[in-house]
């Protein structure tokens, strides 16, 4: 037996009886009796987490016997069944399904990108076209005030040399 620590504490534990109510667990070690801030020493036959019994560590042991070596190494051993190998096919789906869920999910916002790139580049065109619509516009209205001025020029000049003659 080493001398580390028991692996249960029963500092701070309870336990409820109909009869005391709430009351304090004590293990195995105190007597109920003893209310002592001390810690009792640890009796030789209270076995701790890492104590391997020694049953365990003699191979002629009737707990490792033929049958339970077979039993473990057949634990120990990577299954070849037919169910182990659709596991395995369906683990290998679900990886492929969730990388291309993913691109998938890139490739929406790429195109969400796209789109809004699209709109912008509408606007931005139809922005211009009004601008050259407007430019457009402007000089017409200025062809057509020439043309108007030109042909009043005209019909005065017209006139004053017919009233010449």
């Amino acid at each position: 037996m080493s001398a580390e620590p028991q692996f249960l504490s029963f500092k701070g534990l309870k336990q409820y009886t109909p009869e005391d109510g709430w009351g304090q667990v004590h293990n195995l070690t105190q007597p109920q009796t003893a209310q002592n801030d001390t810690p009792p020493p640890v009796p030789e036959n209270v076995p701790t987490l890492t104590d391997i019994p020694e049953s365990a560590q003699d191979s002629s042991s009737p707990m490792l016997d033929a049958s339970m070596q077979s039993l473990f190494e057949q634990l120990r051993a990577t299954p070849n069944d037919h169910l182990t190998q659709t596991w395995r096919t369906i683990a290998a789906e679900v990886n492929l399904l969730t990388q291309r869920m993913a691109l998938q999910r890139e490739l929406q916002e790429r195109l969400q990108r796209i789109d809004q790139d699209l709109v912008d580049l509408r606007s931005t065109i139809l922005q211009h076209l009004q601008e050259v619509e407007q430019a457009a516009t402007q000089q017409l209205r200025s062809a057509r005030h020439r043309a108007d001025v030109s042909a009043l020029a005209q019909s005065k000049l017209a006139a004053k040399l017919n009233a010449d003659r």
